[in-house]
């Protein structure tokens, strides 16, 4: 007997698509290195091609693993069946590149809900986040528990949060950061099984990350510098999870030449502060093995872009300011892998 489903049934119909059929890899063994290493991994986000492309390049040229961080509002944008493609496309790109052996993780920045997880799960993404840090304390442990048991059946990795980091980024908001709690992570891991733990130290997300009255301003530059990140904080964390592997969100840098140039070429971009970059590089010779860059890449493609119409107003091909644009990123990729997180020359082709 023939069987036939509606058009209603076969849309739900469970759909299981393995990272692993996409040559992807999860963050279990990647992180373990990192952490006995001394490094941290880069986790980029992106929204399109031009973004995707030049972090492949900038991974493959630096013999790096790399980490593509997708938000729920740039899952949405860019449709998740083309992001499936997309991730195993990078991996095949990495191949052409040269790059033997390619560790990439598909990851989902800043999961919201049991539900969001479950579908990237389902669509092959290979590390998931739930970050249940605005809940209370008993609510974001179970929703956190619950994706980690879906998540653990299939072999994908899970990140979890405490504390709340303040700044905008995408769906992410927040006035106010509040640093995790040293007394609470033993207990959280614990209980949720975690893979990982983004925590609040300080860092904030987006490119205003403090307001002028946070900072202090540098004499020689007039330019505002920031409070420091709360490494005691951080140290107290590691003494209560030796070798767990620890995520710092919202560390982008804020490079102030791309926010020169964008306000040279018409941009309006006041106050603008990010994470100085010392201070990452001490954190990604901790046990943050994980450390997430999203603004400084919208800082520059928005540079090259804003040039580029400054200097040629009749051009309309978007090869001819995009292609500048990824050039822009993957040389701002290179030096965020190689002279902050110290996350090249760790693959084994």
């Amino acid at each position: 007997m023939q069987v036939r489903f509606s058009k209603f049934e076969i849309q739900n119909l469970q759909i299981m698509i393995s990272y692993k059929e996409l040559g992807l890899v999860n963050t279990r063994a990647m992180f373990a290195k990192a952490v006995d290493g001394g490094y941290a991994i880069p986790a980029f986000n992106f929204n399109n091609m031009e973004q995707l492309q030049a972090i492949i390049m900038a991974a493959v040229e630096t013999k790096s693993p790399v980490i593509l961080q997708v938000s729920k509002g740039a899952r949405n944008y860019a449709n998740q069946t083309l992001l499936r493609y997309m991730a195993q496309g990078a991996v095949e790109y990495a191949k052409e590149l040269g790059c033997a052996h390619p560790e990439i993780v598909l990851h989902l920045d800043h999961g919201d809900s049991f539900e969001l997880c479950k579908s990237c799960i389902d669509m092959g993404f290979s590390s998931v986040m739930i970050d249940g840090s605005a809940l209370p304390y008993d609510e974001n442990v179970a929703l956190t528990k619950k994706v980690v048991e879906y998540a653990h059946q299939y072999d994908v990795t899970v990140e979890g949060e405490l504390g709340v980091l303040a700044g905008v980024e995408d769906e992410v908001a927040a006035e106010e950061s509040h640093y995790t709690k040293p007394e609470e992570v033993i207990d959280f891991v614990t209980k949720t099984g975690v893979d990982s733990l983004a925590i609040s130290i300080g860092t904030s997300h987006g490119a205003y990350k403090f307001t002028p009255e946070q900072c202090t301003v540098d004499p020689q530059t007039g330019r505002l510098v920031p409070p420091p990140l709360a490494f005691d904080v951080l140290e107290a964390i590691e003494k209560k999870l030796p070798g767990f592997p620890i995520v710092l969100h919202g560390s982008s840098s804020v490079p102030q030449e791309e926010v020169d140039t964008i306000n040279a070429n018409g941009g309006c971009l006041k106050a603008a502060v990010g994470i100085p970059e010392e201070q990452l590089r001490k954190a990604a010779k901790s046990a943050v093995c994980k450390i997430n860059i999203d603004s400084d890449s919208r800082l520059a493609m928005t540079a090259a872009i804003r040039k580029t119409f400054a200097e040629k107003p009749a051009e309309f091909d978007p090869r001819k300011y995009l292609g500048p644009a990824r050039d822009n990123m993957k040389k701002l990729y290179i030096h965020k892998i190689v002279n902050v997180l110290g996350s090249n020359d760790k693959l084994i082709n």
